[in-house]
C-alpha cells in the first residue's frame, strides 16, 4: 500500500465519525439504549446492556476527538455538573461500601458523558426529533404487550413486570417495569410530540397518533403523579407564553412576578398538602412516602455533610439502605424522592451543588426560552420542570434516562448563557437556527 493511501485513511475515518448521519444514528442509539435500559436488562442481561453503554461510551470519544475543531473544551460541561459529580466521587472515600459506591459512580458519569456528547454534536431540534423517534416506538411496544398480556392471552408477562390489566383500564406499566415510571415516560413524550407538532417536524398524522398515544398510557398508568406533572407543565406553558409576548422594557419586571407566584404556590401548596392529597386519592401512598423520608433524615443525622457516600439506587444490602428498609419493613429501591436521596447519599453539600446544577440549568433555558421565538427553545424548560417536579415524588433523575436527560438539557442551557462564553477564545459549534417548519425539519 502506497504512503498516499495510509495518509488518506485518517480523513475518512474522522469524516465518518465527524459526519451529521453517525450523529442522528448515535443520538438514537444512546437515546434507545437508556429508555429501554429495563427491558434490555431483563431481556438478554445487565451485562448486555452494560456492553451497549460502554460501546457506545468508546464511540462517544471518538465523535469528540473527530469533532475537536468545533467543540470548545472550556464549554464543554456546565461546571455545576462537574462540581456535582466530582463530590459524588469524593464520597466513594467515606461509603461504607466503596467498591459498589465506585461503579455506581462509574453508571453516574458514564451517562452524563454520553448526555454531553448529544449535547454537542446535535442541535435542540434534532435532539427532540431524535427522543420522538425513539418513544414513539418504545410507547408503542408497550401498548402492543399490554394488550398481548391483558387482552389477548389474558395473563401477566412476569419478567417484564407486565400484570395485564388493560381491560381493567389500568394500571398499567409498558415496558418500563412501574406505572410510575411509564406515565412519567408519556408526560415527556408527549411534550415532544407537541413540539414536534408546532414545529410540523413530522407528517400530521404521525404527530396525532403520537399525542394520542402518549396521552392514552399516560391516563392507563394509573400514577398519581401524571396529573401533577400535566398541571405543572401546563401552568410553564402559559408562564412562558406570557412572558414570551411581553413587551422586553416589562419582562424583567414579569419574570420576577411569576417567580414570586412560584415561591408562593409552593407555600401555599405545601400548607394545603393534606387536601391536594386526599383530592388526588393518594393519602396512603404519600403517608408512606413521608414515613420514609423521616426515616431518611433520622439516619442523616449521622452524616450530615457528607452523606453516606454515592449509589444512585439504593444497594439493599447495604447500610443505611438495608437498615431503612429493615425500619419500615419494606424493600425500596430508592428514597422515592430525588432531593432526599441526595440529601441522604451526598449530605448537604451534596444536595445544594445538586440544587444549583438543577437551578441554574432551569434558569438559563428559561431565559432563552422567554426571548426567542422558535417553540423548539421551550423543549428544554419544559422538560426540566417535568423532571424537577417528579424528583418530589421519585428518583428517577438520579439515574437511567433521568439523568440522561437532565444532563443534556443541562449541556444544551449552557451552550448558549454560560460565562464562560466571555473567556472562550476557541472555535464554538454552530447556533440553533429559528426553525422554518417545513415537513420533516432538520434530522
Amino acid at each position: 500500500m502506497t504512503d498516499s493511501a495510509h495518509d488518506a485513511a485518517p480523513p475518512r475515518w474522522v469524516g465518518l465519525l465527524a459526519s451529521a448521519a453517525l450523529a442522528r444514528a448515535y443520538t438514537i442509539a444512546v437515546l434507545g439504549a437508556v429508555f429501554s435500559a429495563f427491558a434490555i436488562e431483563k431481556i438478554a442481561g445487565r451485562v448486555t446492556y452494560t456492553s451497549i453503554i460502554v460501546g457506545l461510551f468508546v464511540i462517544g470519544i471518538g465523535m469528540l476527538v473527530a469533532r475537536h475543531r468545533e467543540i470548545s473544551l472550556v464549554r464543554l460541561v456546565p461546571t455545576t455538573l462537574v462540581l456535582f459529580v466530582a463530590w459524588a466521587f469524593a464520597s466513594i472515600f467515606w461509603s461504607q461500601d466503596a467498591p459498589s459506591s465506585f461503579w455506581s459512580w462509574v453508571s453516574t458519569a458514564g451517562l452524563a458523558f454520553l448526555a454531553v456528547t448529544i449535547g454537542h454534536v446535535r442541535d435542540t431540534l434534532q435532539t427532540a426529533r431524535a427522543l420522538g423517534d425513539v418513544l414513539r416506538v418504545l410507547l408503542s411496544i408497550s401498548l402492543g404487550v399490554e394488550i398481548v398480556a391483558g387482552l389477548l392471552l389474558d395473563m401477566p408477562i412476569a419478567f417484564l413486570g407486565i400484570q395485564g390489566d388493560i381491560a381493567q383500564l389500568g394500571p398499567i406499566q409498558g415496558i418500563f417495569g412501574t406505572r410510575n415510571l411509564l406515565g412519567f415516560v408519556a408526560v415527556i413524550a408527549l411534550i415532544t410530540f407537541l413540539i414536534e407538532y408546532r414545529t410540523q417536524s413530522v407528517r400530521i398524522g404521525v404527530s396525532v397518533y403520537s399525542v394520542v398515544l402518549a396521552g392514552g398510557l399516560a391516563t392507563l398508568s394509573d400514577s398519581p403523579t401524571v396529573l401533577v406533572l400535566a398541571v405543572a407543565v401546563g401552568l410553564t406553558v402559559g408562564a412562558l407564553a406570557l412572558v414570551r409576548h411581553a413587551r422586553p422594557e416589562r419582562r424583567s419586571a414579569l419574570q420576577w412576578t411569576l417567580g414570586g407566584i412560584v415561591v408562593a404556590g409552593l407555600a401555599i401548596g405545601y400548607a394545603a398538602r393534606h387536601p391536594i392529597i386526599a383530592l388526588l386519592g393518594a393519602g396512603s401512598d404519600f403517608a408512606m412516602r413521608v414515613n420514609l423520608w423521616n426515616t431518611m433524615v433520622d439516619y442523616l443525622r449521622s452524616n450530615p455533610v457528607q452523606g453516606w457516600g454515592w449509589f444512585g439506587p439504593w444497594n439493599l444490602g447495604e447500610f443505611p439502605f438495608s437498615a431503612i428498609n429493615y425500619a419500615l419493613r419494606t424493600t425500596h429501591a430508592t428514597g422515592l424522592n430525588a432531593y432526599f436521596d441526595v440529601l441522604l447519599q451526598l449530605g448537604w453539600i451534596g444536595l445544594l451543588l445538586f440544587g444549583a446544577f438543577a437551578g441554574v440549568a432551569l434558569v438559563r433555558s428559561w431565559l432563552d426560552a422567554s426571548e426567542h421565538r422558535s417553540v423548539i427553545y421551550a423543549w428544554t424548560p419544559l422538560v426540566l420542570v417535568t423532571l424537577l417536579v417528579d424528583s418530589m415524588f421519585e428518583s428517577f433523575t438520579l439515574s437511567g434516562f433521568g439523568w440522561l436527560l437532565l444532563v443534556l438539557c443541562a449541556v444544551r442551557a449552557g451552550q448558549s448563557r454560560s460565562w464562560r462564553r466571555h473567556i472562550d477564545t476557541g472555535e464554538s459549534g454552530p447556533e440553533l437556527p429559528h426553525v422554518q417548519g417545513g415537513q420533516g425539519g432538520p434530522r
